[in-house]
C-alpha cells in the first residue's frame, strides 16, 4: 500500500511543469519617473547630466535678444514715456483750472470769447474789402487805396510808422534784480495775443522780430540794453489787453513770485514812436514783380 502510493507521488511530479524561477528584484525608480516615459523633474536627459528645470532655465537665461526685438523694446519705451509725458502736462493744465476761482474762471472764458471776436470781426473786414474790389466802377483806385491802407497797417506792425490809440502802460519794478528777458517775453507773447497792434519798451519799439536777452542785471532788446525800471507801452483794446495779464498763473503772478511790482494803466491814448528802419531782404521779393 505504502508503495502503491510513493509511486503515484513520483507519477505526478512527472507530470507538473518545472518550477518558474521567480522574477529579479525590480529597480526602484528615481522620484518623478512616470512609467509611460514622461521625465519627471528629477530625470536627467542622456548625455547631458541635466535636469528638466536646469535645461528650462538655461534656455530662457541670460535672455537671447535679436536685433530687431531690440529696436521694437526701444519703440515701444519711447512711445511709453511719450505718453506718460503729454498726461503729465494736460493733468498740470487741468489742476491749474480745477484750482482756479469762479471769478478767474470767468475771466478767462470772456478772453476767449474776445479773441473769437476780433477773430470774426477781422474776416468781416476782408470780405468787406473784397466785395468792394468786386462791386467797385473804378476797381484801379479802390485797389490803390486799399493797398495804401494795408501798407499803413504792416507800417505799423512794422514799426516803421508812428502810431497811437487807447490802450495800456506796464510798469515792472524790478528792485531785487530777478526779472529776466524770458519773463518780459511771455509779457510780450501775451499782449500780443491779447490783440495788441503796436508795442515799445523803454523806447524800443517791439516787432515781429524782436528778441530778448538777459544783460549783467538787465536785459537787451534787440541788442538795446534797457533798465528797470520796465515800461510797456501798447495799443489796442484796454478791456482785453489787461485781463490778459491778470490770468491766473500768468504774467503779473510769475512776475511778483519773483517779488517784482507790476502796475497796469489804462489810457484812451497811448503813444508808440519809437520807429524801426525798413529792412530790404537780401533774397526775398515779390511774386508780384
Amino acid at each position: 500500500m505504502r508503495d502503491h502510493g510513493e509511486q503515484n507521488a513520483h507519477r505526478l511530479r512527472k507530470e507538473l511543469p518545472d518550477e518558474v524561477p521567480p522574477p529579479p528584484p525590480a529597480e526602484v525608480a528615481p522620484a518623478g519617473d512616470a512609467s509611460d516615459g514622461t521625465p519627471g523633474e528629477g530625470r536627467r536627459a542622456p548625455g547631458t547630466g541635466l535636469t528638466g528645470r536646469q535645461r528650462l532655465v538655461k534656455g530662457l537665461w541670460p535672455p537671447r535678444l535679436t536685433r530687431a526685438q531690440l529696436i521694437v523694446a526701444l519703440l515701444l519705451f519711447g512711445l511709453g514715456f511719450g505718453l506718460a509725458v503729454q498726461v503729465a502736462s494736460n493733468s498740470e493744465g487741468d489742476s491749474a483750472l480745477r484750482g482756479a476761482r469762479q471769478e478767474d474762471l470767468v475771466r478767462i472764458l470772456d478772453e476767449l470769447d474776445d479773441r473769437t471776436q476780433r477773430l470774426e470781426d477781422e474776416k468781416q473786414v476782408l470780405e468787406k474789402q473784397r466785395d468792394e474790389l468786386e462791386n467797385s466802377s473804378d476797381q484801379a483806385e479802390e485797389a490803390r487805396r486799399q493797398t495804401l491802407e494795408k501798407e499803413r497797417q504792416l507800417g505799423v506792425l512794422a514799426g516803421t510808422v508812428a502810431a497811437q490809440g487807447p490802450g495800456i502802460t506796464v510798469t515792472i519794478e524790478d528792485t531785487k534784480e530777478t526779472v529776466e528777458a524770458d519773463m518780459l517775453l511771455d509779457a510780450i507773447q501775451e499782449l500780443r495775443a491779447a490783440g495788441a497792434e503796436a508795442i515799445q519798451v523803454n523806447g524800443v519799439r517791439v516787432v515781429a522780430g524782436t528778441y530778448l536777452t538777459d544783460a549783467d542785471k538787465s536785459v537787451n532788446v534787440d541788442g538795446n540794453k534797457i533798465n528797470a525800471p520796465y515800461r510797456f507801452q501798447v495799443i489796442g483794446k484796454p478791456q482785453d489787453l489787461e485781463p490778459a495779464l491778470n490770468i491766473p498763473g500768468g504774467v503779473v503772478q510769475t512776475l511778483e513770485k519773483e517779488q517784482a511790482t507790476v502796475t497796469v494803466e489804462r489810457s484812451s491814448k497811448i503813444v508808440v514812436d519809437a520807429l524801426r528802419a525798413a529792412k530790404q531782404p537780401d533774397y526775398a521779393r515779390s511774386s508780384s514783380q
